[in-house]
């Protein structure tokens, strides 16, 4: 089983030192470009914050997740983090907060929070599991209907309907379980309704796989030859769902949306290979770390903000804003930016956190 563990030692360090230590379990793949951009958005705030950060990954593997908490919580008691970030997927919240329960570790959920049936057996935070302190996800409906609205929108714009009249759309979903997916999946659907003259075709789960998105995208396109609108979980599944489209061209004949902010995927938006493309959502666990800044300076966020934080997060990128977003965060992912100005603890005018990409893209 490959573990890897990158203990994130930072430079220029604040003149207070570490102020307390996190230690963030990773559900992704060391080199994969979503939870890349994640690890060096928390890098640079634990750097901004002087807090003492450590990202551990799971490679994509549920039961990995589960054993890199047990680890952590098994080491000698001054060797524990002072606080775990989860990024629950795939049924693993109640292996992962028990582990940590026991062994006395705060718990705060970035990215994934409770899925209902969670909520319905364990409660809120700090209720069934007194350590799990809270959540903060991005409003994951959010991505699905920009993209979707764009989508429809530039196809009505193309006049790309299909015989029948109406425009006929391929959804390529993560997974059916993971609460970032589902809500995906409701804004879609939710754009699709206002719409009124869109169908569906059908809905299929990737796994988030590129690979998984090709094959399932090829068989979709020989079943419903009529549609032109596809509809992704992820950038890497849209890429996927392109590679497998023919002699058609994407931007075209069949408009393509998808959700990240990799490079690909943003010279994907300037060329017009993706017609519909949202992000920003990958800093969610720079911000927990903005949170979890304030809670241990005594700021704790239930009082004002409330347990379940979900907060408006992506940004729809024309080609202009995804040519700002390679100019700022091109080169390395995520630059060294400056979170103090985001903490309540430091900011005593701050009433509200204020979570949205786009400040970070303002000229």
């Amino acid at each position: 089983m490959l573990r890897i563990a990158v203990a994130l030692v930072m430079a220029g360090l604040p003149v207070w030192g570490w102020a307390f230590s996190v230690t963030f379990i990773n559900p992704g793949h060391h080199d994969e470009a979503f939870w890349v951009d994640a690890s060096r958005g928390m890098q640079s705030a634990a750097r901004s914050l002087g807090i003492d950060l450590e990202i551990l990954y799971a490679e994509r593997d549920v039961l990995q997740q589960i054993e890199l908490t047990r680890l952590v919580t098994a080491r000698p008691p001054a060797a524990r983090p002072d606080y775990l970030i989860l990024s629950v997927e795939k049924g693993s919240f109640a292996a992962q907060m028990t582990l940590a329960e026991a062994a006395g570790i705060p718990v705060f959920l970035a990215y994934n929070g409770l899925l209902p049936t969670e909520h319905q057996q364990y409660g809120l935070p700090r209720e069934h599991f007194s350590e799990l302190l809270g959540s903060l996800t991005p409003e994951a409906e959010d991505a699905g209907y920009l993209t979707a609205k764009k989508l429809i929108d530039a196809a009505r714009h193309k006049g790309l309907s299909a015989p029948d009249g109406r425009f006929h759309l391929l959804a390529l979903s993560g997974d059916r379980s993971t609460d970032s997916s589902i809500q995906r999946n409701e804004g879609m659907r939710k754009a699709v309704a206002e719409a009124g003259d869109v169908v569906v075709d059908q809905l299929v789960q990737t796994d988030w796989r590129q690979d998984v998105a090709a094959f399932k995208a090829g068989q979709l396109y020989q079943r419903y030859p009529d549609a032109t609108l596809v509809w992704s979980g992820s950038d890497q599944v849209a890429f996927g769902a392109m590679s497998a489209l023919g002699h058609r061209i994407p931007g075209k004949d069949v408009l393509f949306s998808g959700v990240n902010t990799s490079a690909e995927a943003m010279q994907a938006v300037i060329s017009g290979k993706l017609t519909a493309l949202a992000g920003g959502h990958f800093m969610a666990g720079a911000w927990a770390l903005v949170v979890l800044y304030d809670y241990q300076h005594g700021i704790d966020f239930a009082d004002s903000e409330g347990l379940e934080m979900a907060r408006p997060m992506f940004t729809l990128f024309s080609p202009a804003k995804a040519r700002r977003y390679l100019a700022i965060f091109g080169a390395s992912g995520v630059p060294s930016l400056d979170f103090r100005p985001f903490s309540k603890a430091l900011n005593p005018a701050v009433d509200h956190y204020d979570f949205e990409l786009a400040r970070l893209l303002e000229p």
